[in-house]
């Protein structure tokens, strides 16, 4: 592995950072406070080549590698994770996911749009009922004519509700179990399919999470992704890519843990002197940084495999869980660094440690990531 960037990443970091400064950050804070969703700016990514990053540019993407990703990923976690989700569930779980499975006709439909911001999409697996579980889902489809009738709910769908078109995957077989489960392409206004927003969340106040549900909702075999009951295969494929985006983005909190308690440190003063002098301070720093670069790392690591068409489910989960959990600890030791000014929101590290918890849970918890882990060096599931 090559650790020295390619002139393209160097530019697509200089470009990165440089648009996460103007455009993001700016307004990270008033978007949290009022929950607003920031479209203006997700429009803006398009043009940048941002939603479309490792999309081939004959599909209208920037045709990046997954480095250069994981560059973009970073920058726009560490200015505001709220759209770092938004462009994770875009190019992660449904851009790259449309590419690897879809059939060229849906390649052509969908991915310059999705591409160039001129439509969003969202990836619908959870439920109420089955979020760990995902091979238990309840939603079902049951075949009519030339197309399937569509049955269920599913929770906690990021950028669901405004989402041009959704990834819904539903059970075809149940006789089967995980090997009946399929994928399927549903339009935002496909008679049967509604939504309704999920309020009051802890961090990433800035995204769109919704309950999405399908009551006798009629979707064609053309909306069919991937063949009949590789709906799992597709979810699990999907997730490898979408938690390899959650890790470069906590890469990108514990940099903006960094960068404000280097500011904070050398400005604030107690006992006559700044409080970047004080050893336990330069203590929580340090360990900052050096879980910054672990996780820059394993990202990087996993990125590399990914790069060479190699499989990286074990690396990916490593990545995804020491990254999210180093996040947490930076946000955490962030706020003590800033004392009770990190506590209000005039300072964002109390904003880092809220979108930084989700990162534990969303896309597969730290507990599931250390099962997977687990399976892979003992060879045995902790369950089938």
């Amino acid at each position: 592995m090559d650790f020295e960037f390619t002139d393209e990443q160097k530019m697509v970091r200089d470009m990165a950072k440089r648009f996460a400064n103007e455009e993001i950050q700016p307004f990270a804070r008033e978007n949290d406070i009022k929950g607003r969703f920031p479209a203006d700016i997700i429009k803006k990514m398009g043009p940048l080549g941002f939603l479309g990053a490792t999309i081939p540019a004959k599909y209208g993407g920037a045709g990046l590698d997954f480095i250069g990703g994981a560059i973009i990923f970073e920058e726009v976690g560490r200015a505001c994770s709220s759209v770092r989700t938004i462009l994770s569930v875009q190019l992660s779980l449904v851009g790259i996911t449309l590419l690897n499975w879809g059939n060229e006709g849906q390649k052509q439909k969908y991915l310059p749009s999705l591409c160039r911001g001129e439509i969003l999409g969202c990836f619908a697996l959870t439920e109420p009922d089955a979020g760990s579980d995902a091979a238990n889902i309840k939603t079902s489809a049951v075949k009519k004519g030339d197309g399937w009738i569509l049955n269920g709910s599913k929770t906690w769908i990021s950028n669901g509700g405004i989402a041009d078109i959704s990834i819904v995957f539903a059970q075809t077989d149940p006789s089967k179990m995980h090997k009946g489960i399929t994928a399927f392409i549903i339009k935002k206004h496909t008679p049967g399919f509604t939504s309704r927003v999920i309020r009051g969340k802890l961090g990433l106040r800035s995204s769109y999470t919704a309950e999405l549900f399908l009551e006798d909702c009629l979707v064609s075999d053309d909306d069919l992704l991937g063949e009949i009951g590789e709906g799992f295969n597709i979810a699990m494929t999907a997730l490898d890519n979408g938690r390899y985006g959650v890790a470069a983005g906590c890469v990108g909190i514990i940099q903006g843990c960094i960068d404000a308690c280097v500011k904070y440190s050398n400005e604030r003063r107690q006992f006559n002197k700044p409080i970047a002098s004080f050893q336990l301070v330069q203590d929580m720093i340090a360990r900052m940084v050096v879980d910054r670069d672990a996780a820059r790392l394993l990202v990087y690591r996993a990125g590399d495999l990914k790069n060479k068409g190699n499989k990286n489910t074990l690396e990916t989960s490593i990545a995804k869980y020491f990254a999210s959990e180093a996040a947490v600890r930076a946000a955490t030791d962030a706020i003590q660094v800033h004392g009770g000014y990190g506590y209000s929101n005039e300072y964002p590290v109390e904003r880092y440690l809220r979108d930084a918890k989700v990162s534990t849970i969303y896309e597969g918890t730290s507990q599931i990531q250390k099962l997977i882990i687990g399976e892979h060096i003992l060879g045995v599931k902790a369950f089938v």
